[in-house]
């Protein structure tokens, strides 16, 4: 089989608040379009210009291509939660009925009474904060005592930060692994996440170290299908992890510039099937600090790698570029935003036009599967018949 396709995530790159954007606190939130409004004279993204992204909504700066490169459209969110594993099991097709549990108070204490028993060390903090200043404040007494830091935020998180010379990486993973089993239902949180770091007070820097222990996917989804049809899977950043490694492997990066240069790479390549790719920065780096000019960085990073990733597709190749959430990083939230996500597809093969609003990610999963001539749908409706020239 010739046909190969690349799902590319754009970490926390949403496009205007969800039409239930309210039940999650996020009216307003619109990471491209804001965002757009808050660089000054606007974007300035001349080939994601050109693949079509103004066509999707107004943004400042980039206009709508009257001869795109690409098709475009918006994707809804349906599944229930707006966090990444949410996001990522929705695009390759399922759907949550309830979203994954929060905790805006900290964790019970017998959860973090039983962690601390199962794991042998003792527990501090366990409040919702953001990494750097959980390590800043927690830091010094995690030197001195040994103790895990557990801290969350309004995603399904339970997040545990150890000093790589006070706690071992392999100790670190395990104690990840062992909360992973602990945290059954309704405790069953969408992700553990090792959080390593190293420096001394004052100067703490987090590592690469990271790793995300996701809770397994409760249905089958476009991973399981390709797997049991024998066409190959190949993984760029988290993906993964969120999927528990249930029919994916993947080569995790430091940052975009490494994880593009591996996509550059298997597009250019000869490996079949199919890439699933997450470039984390836009939302770890940026997003969840606020950082306006480092987002549109990211961006224009993106952008300039865009002609490269086009020009090296092979004929019957198929490259679909969305996002799983927002992260507006022009409001007063540090979190991930309630939005729908762009939508782009670039091949040597797809037509350029408008492939409207689609009211589940979960339809771009459908459009791979039966690019594949595959009969898996999970719970999205195809549009490959409105985007590839017969």
């Amino acid at each position: 089989m010739t046909k190969r396709a690349a799902i590319v995530v754009l970490d926390g790159v949403g496009m205007g608040a969800a039409p239930d954007a309210a039940a999650y606190g996020d009216v307003g939130s619109d990471t491209l379009g804001n965002l757009s409004r808050a660089i000054p004279g606007g974007f300035d993204l001349p080939n994601l210009q050109r693949a079509g992204l103004g066509n999707i909504a107004p943004l400042a700066g980039v206009a709508a291509e009257r001869h795109a490169t690409g098709a475009w459209g918006l994707m809804e969110p349906n599944s229930a939660g707006k966090d990444s594993t949410t996001g990522h099991w929705e695009i390759v097709g399922l759907h949550l009925a309830r979203p994954f549990p929060t905790y805006p108070r900290g964790f019970p204490a017998d959860v973090v009474d039983e962690f601390a028993r199962l794991t042998g060390r003792g527990v501090i903090g366990n409040v919702v904060s953001s990494g750097t200043v959980v390590i800043d404040r927690f830091g010094p007494e995690h030197q001195r005592t040994g103790q895990w830091i557990l801290y969350t935020s309004a995603d399904s998180v339970f997040q545990i930060a150890a000093h790589e010379a006070v706690i071992p990486l392999a100790e670190l993973y395990e104690g990840c692994r062992i909360a992973r089993r602990m945290l059954q239902p309704p405790h069953d949180v969408s992700r553990v996440i090792a959080r390593p770091f190293e420096g001394a007070p004052g100067a703490y820097r987090r590592t690469a170290n990271r790793r995300d222990f996701s809770i397994e996917p409760p249905g089958e989804t476009l991973l399981d299908a390709l797997q049991a049809a024998g066409i190959p899977r190949h993984g760029v950043g988290k993906v993964d992890d969120l999927f528990a490694g249930r029919g994916i492997s993947s080569r995790h990066f430091a940052n975009n510039a490494e994880g593009l240069m591996a996509i550059a790479d298997w597009i250019g390549g000869d490996a079949g099937g199919f890439l699933f790719a997450n470039l984390l920065d836009f939302d770890q780096q940026f997003g969840h600090r606020n950082d306006i000019p480092g987002f549109y960085g990211a961006l224009r990073q993106f952008d300039a790698a865009l002609p490269g990733l086009r020009s090296a597709l092979h004929k019957d190749d198929l490259l679909f570029i969305t996002a799983d959430h927002g992260n507006d990083p022009t409001t007063a939230s540090t979190d991930h935003a309630r939005e729908c996500v762009p939508l782009l597809v670039l091949g040597g093969r797809v037509q350029a036009r408008d492939l409207g609003r689609r009211s589940t990610f979960a339809d771009l999963g459908a459009t791979v599967s039966e690019w594949f001539g595959l009969t898996y749908r999970g719970r999205g409706t195809s549009f490959l018949a409105e985007l590839v020239a017969a």
